[in-house]
């Protein structure tokens, strides 16, 4: 069901800080024209902790009409907060998404009845769920037996995200789990490993600035023609580490600002990206292939 490429929108902002629509639009059509499958909107790519309530429904309102029928919608609703990620679940079912993306709560560390109890709560609203597993980030890994309980416990996972970097918990979801829900990579810098392992596509934040060229790896490898895919993101390689020298989306939004979608403006907490890493993504910038690009 989830097959392909879907790119986690990064939200536009104006040097002001407030949200920048045009840019937005301009953004929304570029990745339809390179043809992703989906969009993930209100991610975290997005900056959601720092959007307010208010701005997250004029974000929906403004995205989900240009995308309706023209590739698949996954809204993020997670939380550490149950409550709090099931009211965020009610909410975006007014636009019917294909999905929603829902993280493992960070920080508060769950017991395993805790979280199969948060997911059943999010279920319960009705929506397929697509799990976001980021151990990195939220400080909780899932042990496979407790994976395991999990989506026994929660039929409605339909999906996961997987960013770990753990190679073995990888290939062990991988193996376990590969025909029984989408298997969807959410490293960009580990996509061509995740394809062997029969994933169904990536949930990418580089893909804000490099759409045609992961749908290009896609399609290349969908076709047999691996090592022509590998070669691809072989030579997008430095460009996608790049992408990630800082904070994710300050250096995808500082490429975004180069190719006419916005500012490069981040909100706080988030600073300014530093000069040497400008310096850095210039050069890559200079020798890159234009075809590459979002645009």
């Amino acid at each position: 069901m989830f097959n392909g490429i879907f790119t986690a929108l990064s939200t536009p902002f104006s040097s002001d800080g407030s949200i920048d629509f045009n840019a937005l639009k301009h953004l929304l059509e570029a990745q339809l024209k390179a043809g992703v499958h989906g969009l993930v909107l209100l991610g975290t790519t997005a900056e959601t902790p720092t959007l307010s309530a208010e701005e997250k429904l004029q974000i929906l309102n403004f995205c989900v009409p240009v995308l309706k029928g023209k590739c698949k919608i996954i809204i993020g609703t997670g939380s550490n907060s149950t409550p709090a990620a099931v009211e965020n679940t009610r909410a975006v079912l007014a636009f019917n998404p294909d999905a929603v993306l829902v993280v493992t709560p960070y920080y508060n560390k769950p017991n395993p009845a805790g979280l199969i109890a948060h997911y059943k709560a999010i279920a319960e609203v009705g929506a397929p769920i697509i799990l976001y597993h980021i151990p990195g980030r939220t400080g909780l890994k899932l042990p496979d037996n407790v994976l395991a309980d999990l989506l026994t416990s929660v039929p409605q996972i339909v999906g996961i995200k997987e960013s770990d970097y753990d190679a073995t918990h990888v290939m062990q979801t991988a193996v376990n789990y590969h025909n029984k829900l989408d298997y969807l990579c959410g490293n960009d810098d580990l996509f061509p490993q995740y394809l062997a392992i029969n994933a169904a596509g990536i949930i990418s934040a580089a893909a804000n600035v490099l759409a045609p060229a992961f749908v290009q790896i896609y399609d290349l490898f969908k076709q047999g023609k691996t090592s022509e895919s590998f070669a691809l993101f072989a030579r997008l390689y430095p460009l996608i580490k790049a992408c990630y020298a800082e904070t994710n989306p300050t250096c995808i939004k500082y490429i975004l600002a180069k190719r006419g979608f916005g500012s490069s403006t981040v909100r706080l907490p988030l600073g300014e990206i530093s000069r040497e890493h400008q310096e850095q993504l210039d050069k890559l910038l200079q020798t890159a292939d234009p075809s590459w690009f979002t645009e």
